[in-house]
């Protein structure tokens, strides 16, 4: 006996995107197709996650675990965390062959010495350049990187530069608030997360397992 498709169990007369059947859902219309661009593929493209909300880094891993998936080789340097905080994206994508360099010392904003931290955020900075013009990488994550841009600790024209002249197979990720827009400019996809509430504002802390 054949099983029914789940759509032989909708009433004819309910749309199946509407399940309420209380006819909210509209009929599908044709797209207007005329100003579709031509389509094609490109060997590799510059992605920016942005914005005060949560998620930037988050949604950042969650390519990089997916390029992993595809066998392709992935790097992920942060500029704000240290490698003290021994977060949990770490341990797995590390444990799937990704890179990672932990190049930051902390929240900056609680730093006791911010020429360390400049000086900190430089020589991460060097690093990914180095990381980037190397063609060793498919993906690499350049995770809160919009910070020491935009306090002047690292030329924004220089890493706009380093990015676009990258080897044409590598796909760049840069996370952080506010980014540059000499950044949003030399991007392919432009994402911003938007703060409609967070935990923290009501006094919850960060949990492990969630946020780290």
């Amino acid at each position: 006996m054949t099983t029914p498709a789940p759509d032989d169990h909708a009433p004819s007369d309910v749309p199946v995107d509407d399940p309420t059947g209380e006819g909210g859902a509209a009929p599908p219309v044709a797209k207007d197709t005329s100003t579709t661009p031509d389509l094609r593929h490109a060997e590799s493209l510059v992605l920016v996650n942005t914005g005060d909300g949560k998620g930037k880094s988050t949604a950042a891993f969650g390519t990089a675990l997916r390029a992993l998936a595809r066998g392709w080789t992935v790097g992920v340097i942060q500029f704000i965390k240290s490698g003290d905080w021994r977060v949990g994206e770490e341990r797995l994508l590390t444990g799937l062959g990704a890179h990672w360099w932990a190049l930051g010392d902390g929240f900056s904003w609680d730093s006791d010495d911010l020429g360390e931290s400049e000086a900190v955020a430089q020589t991460a900075w060097s690093e990914a350049r180095d990381r980037l013009a190397s063609g060793d990488y498919h993906v690499l994550l350049l995770d809160e990187i919009t910070y020491p841009m935009n306090w002047g600790w690292i030329d924004t024209d220089e890493v706009v530069a380093a990015i676009a002249d990258r080897p044409s197979h590598t796909t760049v990720i840069a996370t952080g608030r506010d980014a540059p827009q000499a950044l949003i400019d030399v991007a392919d996809t432009v994402t911003r997360m938007h703060n409609v509430k967070h935990a923290f504002d009501s006094g919850i802390m960060a949990r492990r397992g969630i946020d780290y």
